[in-house]
């Protein structure tokens, strides 16, 4: 069986069989890292975009660079990111400069991190947390 992922970089559509997820798999147009280790921000097209397209759980965080404890997160985030390759892609979205993302998911604080499986929100929770806490929220979250 083959999963579709959205490239967080170009934002094309690749399948990839699902035996190969935790492989490093790589964009086929771009070859961007399909599951990269920083979390990328995107914009809110291509958030719509992954959460409608992809088959693979998609895990957003919700931040604004003013915010003291989304920066403090930042870094526990990208381990996060790290420890669920192949598990869940990881993105953030910059709710100052995607303020129509912020409004259409209801984010009324952050950081907020939100799990989207099957193009529908499944699990939402709010404030900073360390690596473990956000891996072990995430396996939670997708019933593992």
């Amino acid at each position: 069986m083959a999963e579709t992922l959205v490239c967080p970089n170009c934002l094309a559509l690749n399948r990839v069989p699902s035996e190969r997820l935790a492989d490093g798999p790589r964009c086929g147009k771009c070859k961007a890292e399909l599951f990269p280790g920083d979390p990328p921000s995107v914009s809110g097209a291509a958030l719509a975009k992954t959460v409608a397209k992809s088959s693979v759980p998609v895990v957003v965080d919700f931040w604004a660079p003013w915010c003291g404890p989304c920066r403090t997160m930042a870094p526990a985030y990208a381990q996060a990111a790290k420890q669920l390759a192949g598990k869940a892609l990881l993105l953030k979205v910059d709710t100052d400069a995607e303020q129509g993302a912020g409004a259409a998911h209801r984010i009324q604080s952050i950081p907020t991190l939100a799990v989207f499986r099957q193009g529908r929100e499944v699990a939402r929770t709010a404030g900073a947390m360390p690596p473990h806490a956000i891996v072990s929220w995430v396996n939670s979250a997708l019933g593992g």
